[in-house]
């Protein structure tokens, strides 16, 4: 993607988290959400904790792990910091701050170099780009979007830029997710049939190591047909595998098609 490509994809999705909270009554702002210990408003705080550290604020003092079973690592230590701080302030005052601190982070992101958006980075999949991390920021925003519509129960926003670009980064794990999670066997095959919102096919064969190719010979030695929201929901962990499962339409060899189907889970 161009840097305008991913900078308006990014500034979108905020604002479309921005409009769905802008009529929430402050009663849904407590809802909980499928991130474990996390509201609605606890999500919010983490969007606008991850958006202050990457315009250089010091997160405040970190809090202690032992006190939380969902957190696993640095990174959910450093998620947790910013989510105690805001918990004492009124829903009121995060959606200011979200608005505050995104507004700064589109002016700067619009404002960054060509030089400096593709310039080598950290970024939470590992070194790469910062191009490639603030696709990672729109995949996360996304995912909590739809984390705080599911709390709420308003369903939208399933098939935008932000659904196709999630469904990018995503895809990117598939050959991990079907060779070394899923162990496919050599020679097999695995298509992803998303059949709406979003409407795609992703192919993974394993020849050698499993590689998300273009297009297979023949037909997938397991084909998992189901919406993209429940694949996407899958990927992120949000829900239970077998209820996924229960909701897709497995094809071929279902042995494999289950064993790919649990391994889905990957976001940490």
């Amino acid at each position: 993607m161009t840097k305008a490509e991913t900078v308006a994809t990014l500034i979108d999705e905020w604002a479309s988290i921005d409009k769905l909270l802008a009529d929430l009554p402050e009663e849904q702002w407590a809802a909980p959400t499928p991130l474990p210990g996390w509201t609605v408003q606890d999500v919010v705080a983490h969007i606008v904790g991850t958006e202050l550290g990457l315009s250089g604020k010091q997160p405040p003092s970190q809090p202690d792990r032992s006190k939380f079973s969902h957190v696993r690592n640095d990174i959910g230590a450093l998620n947790e910091c910013w989510v105690e701080w805001m918990r004492t302030q009124s829903p009121a005052e995060v959606l200011r701050r979200f608005r505050e601190v995104t507004a700064t982070r589109a002016e700067a992101l619009t404002a960054m170099s060509e030089e400096d958006f593709f310039a080598p980075s950290w970024t939470p999949a590992g070194q790469d780009t910062y191009a490639r991390f603030m696709q990672i920021r729109v995949f996360d925003c996304w995912m909590h979007e739809q984390d705080i519509r599911e709390a709420v129960d308003r369903r939208g926003n399933e098939a935008g830029s932000g659904a196709q670009l999630s469904i990018d980064e995503i895809t990117l794990a598939l050959g991990y997710i079907v060779g070394k999670k899923a162990k496919a066997p050599q020679g097999s095959s695995v298509t992803f049939d998303l059949d709406g919102p979003v409407t795609r096919q992703i192919h993974v064969q394993v020849d050698g190591r499993a590689t998300v190719v273009p297009e297979l010979p023949g037909p997938a030695t397991a084909t998992l047909t189901m919406s993209s929201t429940v694949f996407t929901r899958l990927a992120g962990g949000r829900i239970p595998v077998e209820l996924g499962f229960g909701q897709a339409q497995p094809k071929g060899d279902r042995e494999l098609a289950e064993h790919v189907a649990f391994a889905l889970p990957f976001t940490i």
